[in-house]
């Protein structure tokens, strides 16, 4: 064993005694030295970790803790699976920027050069990415080769330096005089091999099936490692909040929102007498009725625009998904003078008007005005980006905030909007 292997091998073993969660993750990952010519630092495919041995060697044995623990928690947290349709280089560096800030909360030392936002700590990736600018020109500290988009920029660079590699080589032995005499020649079949192993070539990326296998694979682990941490009373604050959102099934918030409506729906049977001109059998009939929404939209000035315009057409698509009977509040610091508009279920969302967003934001308004003016609803929908002003107090009525931006609520399900 040389001195970069005994090094990882220490700092794995420091992972499992003082973070046992993190330990555990890493211990999946099979440890591989990689070619340096894809591989500057470390990498991952969510099957093994690669490294550089001389990037290892530049890092003391905090430092190589945590760039194992990174390349797990890359693979802990599917972020191989998860990326759709978005674009490769901005979601690795969301990728990195979720995972980095909890790294560093449990006192794990980066590397130099790794970029850390503590505001984005305890956030997943899906809600930093739509924060990162399209031009964003930093760079992940590694890479990331579980993806066809990546791979495909690697082939077109790296196979054209690794098939003119060996005859730049040989040009640059017969331009250089002083050397040329201790070179091989092509000819003499002795060039191709090399005295010292340089490493594995970079993996292909993973295909549909590798993929989902991977992530129940990866999910099933998250949960044995989280278990096990918490039994031993080692596992942050932090981390365990993202864990529990990651182990939650995942659906987009109108899936939520329809299964939602399938638990809480009206409809049922009935077997009330019918008239006896049908007969004397009694037979289940199903009655129905609509459910009772109230819809409130921020549109404070911290609120665009166009992410109004963007909570009108989500309305529009929600009152197309239910049979509900909508009553529509607007809100900044108090209600608009024209709150609120009523949408019965057989009528087709209309925007009543044009909102312009302005004034300080206060949640409190819309929850007074349900408590002086209505019965409580079935449930309370509020688009907002969630900074603003909330009642003490939960109320009785079930109340999802449609959150864009990476703000918490108090109470009430959030769920990210964008």
């Amino acid at each position: 064993m040389n001195s970069t292997e005994l090094k990882l091998v220490q700092a794995r073993t420091r992972l499992i005694m003082d973070k046992p969660f993190l330990g555990a993750l890493v211990l999946r990952l099979q440890t591989k030295m990689a070619d340096p010519k894809w591989c500057q630092t470390t990498a991952t495919d969510a099957k093994n970790f690669y490294y550089s041995a001389k990037y290892i060697k530049s890092l003391n044995i905090n430092q190589v803790q945590f760039v194992l623990a990174h390349e797990a928690l890359h693979c802990a947290f599917s972020h191989f699976a998860r990326r759709q349709h978005r674009n490769k280089h901005r979601w690795d560096l969301a990728c990195d920027y979720a995972i980095n800030p909890l790294l560093i909360k449990d006192e794990l030392t980066p590397p130099p050069g790794v970029w850390i936002e503590d505001s984005f700590t305890g956030m997943t990736a899906e809600e930093i990415y739509p924060m990162i600018d399209e031009n964003n020109a930093d760079e992940p500290m590694d890479k990331h080769v579980y993806s066809d988009e990546q791979q495909k920029s690697s082939d077109g660079q790296g196979s054209g330096i690794n098939e003119q590699q060996p005859n730049n080589t040989d040009d640059d032995t017969g331009g250089n005089v002083d050397n040329q005499p201790t070179q091989p020649k092509p000819n003499q079949g002795e060039f191709e091999p090399k005295p010292e192993f340089e490493g594995v070539p970079q993996p292909p990326p993973l295909n549909d099936k590798e993929c989902q296998n991977l992530a129940t694979q990866w999910q099933e682990r998250l949960a044995g490692a989280t278990q096990q941490a918490m039994q031993a009373g080692k596992l942050s604050g932090a981390m365990t909040r993202i864990v529990e959102h990651l182990l939650q099934p995942q659906l987009p918030w109108r899936a939520l929102l329809a299964r939602y409506m399938t638990i809480n729906a009206r409809d049922d049977y009935t077997y009330s007498r019918l008239s006896r001109r049908d007969g004397p059998a009694i037979l289940p009939s199903q009655r129905s009725s609509s459910l009772n929404i109230v819809v409130a939209i921020d549109i404070s000035g911290s609120i665009s625009n166009e992410e109004v315009a963007q909570y009108l057409t989500e309305i529009n698509a929600l009152k197309g998904q239910i049979r509900a009977k909508i009553t529509l509040l607007a809100c900044d610091a108090e209600l608009t003078e024209d709150s609120p508009w009523i949408i019965e279920p057989w009528e087709n969302f209309i925007s009543p008007r044009e909102f312009i967003g302005g004034g300080g934001t206060s949640f409190k308004p819309v929850f007074d005005y349900i408590e002086t003016n209505m019965m409580p609803p079935d449930l309370l929908i509020y688009f907002t980006d969630a900074s603003g002003e909330f009642p003490e107090q939960q109320p009785s009525y079930s109340t999802i905030w449609l959150v864009k931006g990476k703000k918490k609520t108090p109470w009430g399900q959030r769920i990210q909007l964008n």
